[in-house]
């Protein structure tokens, strides 16, 4: 071995060399991503080497996969993406592991935020500080939905620091996060009122939302959504008006952008940025930076499949259809997750 190879500890010794993965060449459509064969890649010191078992897609793959704003690319590759494989949320069974890692084995299974992408392929790396568990009473494709999304949705209730008798409005309730913040919302005790398309309106309302209502006929502002009702809103559409999301809250409410729509440069960067001067001391408005925090992974887990949350997947597509998850996802009309089964 030399000084610039990386070192691998415990190894299946029937691992292949090369995998097959959906990989893309350039920035674009789901029509840029095509079946491929790589190098089974190889852990350093501190990852490890996953068998990936399902993959959960979401709306960042679609915007990386189409370097979309022109922001992104500054840090994910100018002309094509560094990282040429989609896929963040994994559930898999590690084969290798690096050096130093101590805590996980060969044949344990995990699930893990693993970073910009690599999910959709048969073999991927996770950063082995950033890998749970997954317990037995968890499905891998009921895991593989859960890092960012509901993590994303931990966070985003924490960042309005929702509780029993809160009142939350969420703004966009059907997607793979909002039906995570729903759940979740209700389980801390909080009166929920979402914004749905008509189709998933009944969906949200079995998931814990009080009061639910078409996006297409009630909107921030109108007579149905009272001003100065609500302590929390979470925004995930990223269409109305900070100024009439602020109008929302009670003293001392919070309003948490979680995404949205922009230009093509900035992308939601630009709300998120008008919302520092539009935000109040008696009504504040955040943006949320997500971060991947295996702690809440771990909670999402215990919760999953008993008396707490039951993630919503509305798709569950085979690895040779993995395009086809993306575009699914990238076209904007999904209802809760979308997951790609790579066994």
């Amino acid at each position: 071995m030399t000084d610039n190879e990386p070192e691998v500890g415990m190894r299946d010794p029937d691992l292949p060399t090369t995998m097959a993965a959906w990989h893309q060449h350039r920035y674009g459509g789901p029509d840029v991503v095509e079946p491929a064969r790589l190098p089974v890649p190889v852990p350093r010191p501190t990852d490890l080497l996953v068998r990936v078992r399902a993959c959960g897609i979401h709306a960042g793959d679609a915007r990386l996969m189409r370097g979309d704003p022109y922001l992104v690319r500054l840090a994910f590759g100018i002309r094509r993406p560094r990282t040429a494989v989609r896929g963040m949320d994994v559930a898999g069974t590690v084969v290798a592991v690096g050096s130093g890692v101590t805590a996980l084995s060969p044949g344990d299974e995990v699930v893990a935020e693993i970073g910009v992408g690599g999910g959709l392929a048969e073999y991927a790396i996770i950063p082995a500080a950033r890998a749970v568990a997954r317990p037995d009473h968890v499905p891998a494709q009921l895991a593989a939905a859960l890092p960012v999304s509901g993590g994303t949705a931990v966070q985003a209730l924490d960042a309005a620091s929702v509780g029993s008798g809160s009142r939350v409005l969420v703004i966009g309730a059907a997607g793979g996060f909002g039906t995570f913040a729903v759940q979740l919302a209700a389980q801390r005790g909080a009166d929920v009122w979402a914004l749905a398309g008509e189709r998933a309106l009944d969906l949200v309302t079995g998931l814990g939302a009080a009061h639910t209502f078409d996006y297409r006929q009630v909107q921030p502002g109108s007579p149905e959504l009272p001003a100065a009702s609500f302590d929390a809103v979470i925004d995930i559409a990223g269409t109305a008006p900070l100024s009439t999301l602020r109008a929302l809250l009670r003293d001392g409410g919070t309003v948490v952008l979680v995404s949205g729509n922009g230009g093509p440069v900035l992308g939601p960067m630009e709300r998120m940025l008008r919302a520092v001067f539009v935000s109040r001391r008696r009504r504040r408005i955040r943006s949320l930076a997500a971060t991947a925090k295996p702690e809440i992974l771990t909670q999402l887990l215990e919760l999953t499949g008993q008396s707490g949350i039951h993630p919503v997947i509305e798709q569950t597509y085979p690895f040779a259809a993995a395009r086809d998850a993306l575009a699914h996802v990238d076209a904007g009309h999904a209802v809760g997750k979308v997951v790609v089964t790579v066994e």
